[in-house]
């Protein structure tokens, strides 16, 4: 018998009214309820290997409760004297329920009570009791003690109702310690990190949007950092992997990082993945000028129009999010282009590209191939002399760097949609000026599952492990090809002038020249990673895994 199926306990239960033979084992709690009732002295091996039989794996089982079967046939209640309860106590069924994971389509979780009725309570006691310790096992890596950040302000504001409504009540069935904190200023979050007795806790949640996510993330890096004696990181800092996982509940305005790594942004869904213990490790961009670090980022680095739309949009926070809409209405009449320099350090592995259609999935064996990589040689900057330095000078409209898909609802496949969570790689991607309806199409495709919105002249996109920006004064500094096509077909329309701002995962950087470093799985989120639907696109084979 296989290791993982080694019996914990065997009896005969009533499992939801049902009569059944229930086996608990290190990893499964299954029933059979055609099965001929064996003996806890004596189980039936042939109901281990049942195909009749309904398996809950206890990896995704959220809690489990005791209860009191009252029926009313018998007329007892919870009004009746303590002694009556203990005479009485052997007519009435003896019950406890199991809440597990149900998976309901589109990426969405919820939870499935099961009941269990014992002909005791002595019998309840020792099942409740076998089941909580079994989901103590190490392996689940599931956290006992939460330190939860709530954002009030962010998306809708809705971030405290739905944590007190949605999550709350789930972290109590799976009897997680929570430490809850309602920020009231930005950066409140990031400067509570620095101080903070972490030990204490086995991971770090936000409730609200990408803003809050970049907070903590930020904060619990530089928090390393100066745990190791690194107060004021610079490029010759090498980032350090915190031990604590990070947790995300959507209530922001896209998103992004919850979409990219779970498949949708629901709350409960996400509180279920936190709850389980789901770990995964994600790339994560420094951000430096002037050799300093500015700030990390998981998500997109933007320059040229998606600057522009978050430098603008902040006029019209009134608007909620729909502030995004007209800014990115506005400037993209606008149609403004930037001078500038990029130049950037292609990666040397060639098993994926932006444009492969592939998909990142759960269990990503070309992020598990990084992985091995990162581990045999884990010195980063260790082949840097070696590498070839590309140079690109141009008229921009963006510059972006991706380094996960930056799905949301507005474009489910993302930005670019091959770009993969754990390569060690940022999908760069350079607009050169075009006219509007070109690059409204080039939007368009963004919003598009089928089309490709990489498949324009006017656009370039190279998988890069680092790369450099910096402006330029004039077109002189451009290569002359560069400066007759622009000479002759824009000379009409609006013309490049002042420097764009950089839209860093929600936050403006101001100073156009920046240099950015990937770091390979730097970050641990509670994720797995989007599962792999029935009508999802397949992607490439080396990113499909059965579910175990």
């Amino acid at each position: 018998m296989a290791a993982d199926q080694n019996i914990l306990l065997y009896g005969n239960l009533d499992v939801d009214g049902r009569p059944s033979v229930v086996l608990l084992t290190s990893f499964h709690l299954s029933w059979d309820s055609t099965s001929k009732a064996g003996t806890p002295e004596s189980p039936n091996v042939e109901v281990i290997s049942s195909q009749n039989r309904y398996t809950i794996e206890l990896n995704e089982v959220i809690g489990v409760t005791t209860e009191k079967y009252d029926s009313s046939s018998n007329g007892f209640s919870s009004k009746d004297s303590s002694t009556l309860f203990v005479e009485m106590q052997t007519l009435k069924p003896h019950v406890f329920s199991v809440f597990h994971i149900r998976r309901i389509g589109h990426h969405k979780w919820r939870e499935r009570k099961v009941t269990f009725r014992c002909r005791d309570s002595t019998t309840c006691q020792i099942w409740v009791e076998s089941i909580r310790k079994g989901l103590t096992n190490p392996k689940f890596r599931r956290p006992k003690s939460l330190l939860v950040f709530i954002n009030p302000v962010g998306g809708k504001k809705k971030g405290p109702k739905i944590y007190a409504e949605k999550v709350v009540p789930l972290f109590d069935l799976a009897d997680i310690i929570v430490h809850s904190i309602t920020t009231d200023r930005a950066n409140y979050a990031l400067d509570y990190l620095q101080e903070a007795d972490l030990a204490k806790y086995d991971g770090i949640v936000c409730v609200g949007g990408d803003g809050m996510f970049t907070e903590l993330l930020n904060g619990l890096l530089i928090r390393t950092l100066k745990d190791n004696g690194n107060a004021q990181p610079c490029r010759d800092t090498t980032p350090i992997q915190p031990d604590l996982r990070i947790g995300i509940i959507p209530a922001g305005s896209t998103d992004t990082v919850v979409y990219s790594t779970v498949g949708i942004n629901d709350p409960v869904t996400s509180a279920l993945h936190i709850i389980t213990g789901d770990s995964m490790n994600i790339d994560c961009c420094s951000i430096y000028q002037r050799d300093q670090l500015v700030r990390y980022s998981v998500s997109l680095v933007g320059y040229g129009y998606y600057g522009d739309v978050l430098a603008d949009s902040e006029k019209f926070r009134w608007m909620g999010t729909k502030r995004y809409n007209w800014s990115g209405f506005k400037k993209f009449l606008a149609n403004q282009s930037y001078l500038g320099e990029v130049s950037f350090l292609p990666t040397t592995v060639h098993d994926s590209h932006p444009r492969d259609n592939t998909r990142c999935l759960a269990g990503c064996q070309v992020c598990a191939a990084a992985l091995d990589r990162l581990h045999q040689y884990p010195s980063e900057s260790s082949s840097l002399g070696k590498e070839k330095w590309h140079t690109i000078r141009g008229d921009f409209i963006g510059v972006n760097a991706v380094t996960m898909s930056c799905r949301c609802a507005m474009s489910p496949e993302g930005v670019s949609p091959a770009c993969h969570l754990g390569d060690g790689c940022t999908d760069l991607i350079l607009v050169k000026r075009c006219s509007r309806l070109n690059y409204l199409h080039h939007l368009y495709r963004c919003r598009d599952r089928q089309s490709d919105q990489f498949d324009f002249d006017f656009v370039q996109v190279h998988r890069v492990k680092e790369f450099q920006f910096r402006p330029l004064e004039d077109e002189f500094e451009l290569e002359a090809g560069e400066v007759n096509c622009r000479q002759q077909l824009f000379r009409s329309n609006s013309k490049s002038s002042h420097n764009s701002v950089w839209n860093c995962d929600g936050e403006v950087i101001g100073s156009p020249s920046v240099h950015v470093q990937v770091h390979c799985q730097l970050v641990k989120l509670f994720a797995r990673g989007i599962e792999k639907l029935d009508k999802e696109h397949s992607g490439c084979i080396p990113c499909q895994q059965k579910d175990k």
